[in-house]
């Protein structure tokens, strides 16, 4: 224990090291900013906007500032420019230019203000509002320089705008006007302004709509508006009708685009060779497989099924050419694993007939991983590690096998702890019942998951755990929206518990664990997942949220089954399945994630995460794997990982682990405030909330259990900084939390004002972002 305080203390020591730095570099990047801006010459200190309109909003007029200034931590500290402002201005000798290398790598240097720059986001505001339909709309910029710093304004007038009068459409095509005509559909409305913005979109629709029927050659770019805005009273008619030229020759371009085709084959090329032709005739030490009307030709080392790659393509021979079908088909296989990239073309042919040509080429398929990692849970040191292998085209038609390893090892009292497990998982990319595959018409691209898992447990003096389980999962995408439904899940845990354990902990006079958490049984569940985002990665600075959901049951089948078959229950009241108890519950969550963005140095994330856990019928309490906790590094951070709650719980002292911290009903809210500092780091302020409470009141959990005129004040609080390193394909994270609200101790020490050294600081060290 003593080598465990210390290396604790070493590692704060560091901590603290490292945010007086961060301090330091934050006061004086106030200072000497100027340091390496040439004479002549300014830094860009400060950019604002001004405008009189709500209808646009502030954040969309910053996508067209073309110049900003440094970025900076909480909008004061220019943190990277002061770490460039370090560098020694004379590198004659050999240290000073080392450091001065160094600082400069790692900060960034000034932004001097760019006249023509200025210039051009004023034309950019300028055109931005007149295609709003602020057609009289001012723009102009006032620049304020002093003491070589240089202050932009904005300042936008933007006048009275010009709106829709009257909308009329003159197509010469009857499937044209009648898309063109759905008000339902439309994103023209009466009196709208005049938005060139929202009018090409409705051209981009039109046409869009009009190519799902087939008519391959025809674009937006042939539609054009006419506007006119001689009422003077600042309204405006609009037309829409076809392009001049092809109005004056619309008899010989109605043949080429308003010729409606279907596709009449569809060819795959698989090959290693990008540059293939999509010829036939080229078909050189190739092999052709055709099965109906789609051909592959591949190299007789075949890399890909036919059948695997006709279930995940969307354009089929005899129906007519849509664009939908081709973006389909792109997502479809571009998401399958032996698939590096596609490329889709057209060749058209007679009688108004389309071929389609597919190259395909391909990617690695097999790769093999391992991770090692330390440990130190409930005050133990250890070691874990896994072996990771996955074979992307398993059986040539792109199903995904993966196994996984894993060992863990664990000091306790001199005494090792051991833990091993195994996962395999078998991925098919289409919707597969258990005895069977069933066709969606390809409407629904779904992929078929078969699992099992197998895990041992060994900790001495407490208890030995095995658990094997199986299930099929099936996923599928539709745009923003990601499904996954569970069909079952089957898992058996065996416990054997060592005799001064449960003499100890579950003597059934007076147990200080749940005997239920300790006992061999079956887990038998059904669900559902899914998740929704608003991200939009053509404007990644723009405000988004993600939001996950799931819901679970369990034992429902297997307590049908007990009354169909005429089961008689045990003792206790509970039915058996081979004389051992299932359980039986329903279990929610829900979890939402926002993003508020001021620039891409700095944002607010804010986080919900809710959850309720209800057992019943055959179970009185959810099993131990399936309940919630709270603490931890993507909880409530004063906290170390399940040694929150439930409710006001007084935590068993001298355990390393109490296996009681967990409930049935779980609340998290979280607030942190990211930035920028230099180089690969970034710093995170955060304050978060939350709690578990049980469902019932259990014995064993005194203090735990949910009541709504309680509830509020049982909730714990805790802030706290983080420090993340940013290495692109990973964020490596140390946060350090501090309890502020303390809902177990006496009301005179609940809020921890002047926290305490040893209980009140919680460090974690964790990988990616919390939520």
């Amino acid at each position: 224990m003593q080598n465990i305080f210390y290396s604790f203390l070493s590692v704060g020591m560091k901590l603290r090291v490292l945010i007086r730095f961060i301090v330091v570099v934050l006061l004086f990047s106030a200072c000497n900013t100027t340091k390496f801006v040439p004479d002549g010459e300014y830094l860009l200190n400060k950019v604002s906007i001004k405008t009189d309109n709500k209808d646009i909003k502030r954040d969309d007029l910053k996508e067209y500032l073309r110049q900003t200034p440094n970025a900076a931590v909480f909008g004061v500290f220019r943190m990277q420019l002061g770490l460039y402002n370090w560098a020694p201005k004379d590198t004659t000798k050999w240290l000073s230019k080392g450091l001065s290398k160094t600082l400069k790598k790692i900060g960034d240097p000034p932004v001097i203000y760019n006249s023509a720059l200025t210039s051009l986001t004023v034309q950019q505001l300028q055109r931005l509002f007149e295609n709003k339909g602020y057609i009289n709309a001012k723009v102009q910029s006032n620049v304020t320089t002093k003491d070589k710093k240089a202050a932009v304004e904005y300042v936008i007038i933007s006048n009275v705008p010009y709106r829709l009068h009257d909308y009329k459409i003159d197509l010469k095509n009857d499937l044209l006007t009648e898309i063109a005509s759905d008000t339902s559909k439309s994103l023209i409305r009466p009196n709208m302004l005049f938005d060139t913005d929202i009018f090409n979109a409705e051209r981009e629709r039109i046409s869009t709509r009009f190519r799902h029927q087939g008519y391959y050659n025809f674009n937006k770019e042939f539609l054009n508006y006419t506007a006119d805005s001689s009422l003077y009273s600042h309204q405006v008619n609009v037309t829409l009708e076809l392009r001049d030229y092809i109005k004056r020759s619309y008899d010989s371009i109605n043949k080429v685009i308003f010729k409606q085709f279907s596709i009449r084959k569809v060819i795959f090329y698989t090959n290693n060779d990008a540059n293939i032709t999509t010829d036939l005739a080229n078909k050189v030490e190739l092999d052709t497989i055709q099965f109906q009307d789609f051909l592959l030709v591949t190299p007789r080392n075949r890399i890909l099924k036919l059948d695997a790659l006709v279930q995940n393509t969307y354009i089929n021979p005899k129906s007519l050419y849509s664009d939908d079908a081709v973006e389909k088909t792109y997502s479809a296989l571009n998401s399958l694993g032996p698939i590096k990239y596609v490329n889709i073309s057209f060749k058209e042919t007679e009688n108004n007939l389309l071929d389609c040509y597919i190259i395909i080429n391909p990617s690695k398929t097999i790769s093999l991983s391992t991770e090692l990692e330390g440990t130190y849970t409930g005050g133990y040191w250890g070691v874990a590690g896994n072996v990771n292998y996955v074979d992307r085209n398993r059986f040539k038609g792109a199903e995904s096998l993966s196994l996984l390893a894993r060992g863990a090892f664990e000091w306790q009292d001199g005494v090792l702890a051991q833990e091993y497990g195994g996962q395999v998982g078998l991925k098919f990319p289409r919707f597969m019942l258990p005895f069977g595959s069933y066709d969606f018409k390809r409407n629904i691209h779904a992929n078929t998951e078969f699992t099992g898992a197998f895990s041992y447990q060994f900790r001495p003096k407490e208890f030995t755990t095995t658990n094997v389980g199986a299930g099929i999962n099936y996923s599928w995408n539709r745009k923003q929206y990601r499904h996954s439904f569970q069909l079952f899940d089957l898992s058996y845990v065996q416990f054997h518990v060592e005799p001064a354990f449960r003499d100890s902990f579950l003597n059934p006079k007076k147990p200080i664990f749940n005997p239920y958490n300790y006992q061999d049984h079956f887990i038998m569940r059904m669900g559902y997942a899914g998740s929704y985002t608003t991200f939009n990665a053509n404007r990644p600075l723009q405000n988004y949220s993600i939001a996950r959901y799931s819901i679970e049951t369990s034992g429902n089948l297997l307590n049908a089954l007990s009354h169909l078959t005429g089961g008689v229950p045990d003792s206790t009241g509970a039915y058996q399945l081979f004389k051992i108890r299932y359980s039986q519950y329903v279990k929610g969550e829900f979890v939402i994630t926002h993003h508020q963005i001021y620039d891409q140095n700095n944002r607010f994330v804010y986080h919900l995460d809710v959850g309720i856990g209800v057992p019943y019928g055959n179970g009185d309490v959810i099993p131990f794997e399936r309940r919630f906790y709270s603490g931890g590094a993507n909880s409530v951070r004063g906290w170390s990982e399940s040694t929150l709650g439930p409710g006001v719980y007084n935590r068993i002292k001298g355990l390393p682990r109490d296996f009681n911290q967990v409930g049935d009903i779980k609340l998290d809210m979280n607030m942190e405030y990211r930035t920028k500092l230099f180089w690969l780091m970034e710093g995170a302020f955060f304050l978060d909330a939350g709690n578990v409470w049980t469902i019932k009141d259990y014995s064993t959990q005194q203090g735990g259990t949910f009541k709504f005129d309680t509830f509020m004040n049982q909730i714990a609080i805790a802030y706290g900084l983080g420090i993340r390193f940013d290495f692109s394909f990973f964020i490596a994270r140390v946060d350090l939390g501090v309890k502020l609200f303390n809902p177990v101790l006496s009301r005179r020490e609940q809020w921890r004002v002047s926290p305490n050294l040893n209980d009140d600081f919680a460090l974690h060290f964790a990988i990616g972002y919390p939520f």
